[in-house]
């Protein structure tokens, strides 16, 4: 019985640490993509408020209860958060100037006659 126990809390954690990894992914990927884009537009600043917010408390509530998988998700998600809030306040402040907010270099293409 006692090895049936551990190789369920293996796997009760395998299953923890993928999904935190595919959450973790797809949130980074979003972030990447606003940078990439170098656009913010229909982006609300108060949706990292409430994520950086909620994040904070999250993770304070996993350390407490002892859940390693929810605190270092919890925690990429935060900095996900604050990184995500960065870009919307650059590229805000970007569009305020009239300028093209900065990013990566997009290639110029080249007309031929």
């Amino acid at each position: 019985m006692h090895i049936l126990e551990s190789t369920e809390d293996f796997m009760t954690e395998v299953i923890g640490w993928f999904s935190s990894f595919v959450l973790v992914l797809t949130i980074g990927k979003q972030v990447h993509k606003q940078w990439k884009s170098g656009s913010s537009e229909g982006v609300s600043k108060w949706l990292f408020v409430g994520q950086i917010t909620a994040s904070i408390g999250f993770t304070l509530y996993s350390v407490l209860v002892r859940n390693w998988v929810f605190v270092v998700t919890n925690a990429l998600l935060l900095l996900s958060a604050i990184m995500g809030g960065v870009i919307v306040m650059k590229h805000r402040r970007a569009e305020r100037r009239g300028m093209r907010p900065a990013g990566p270099s997009r290639p110029t293409r080249t007309v031929r006659a």
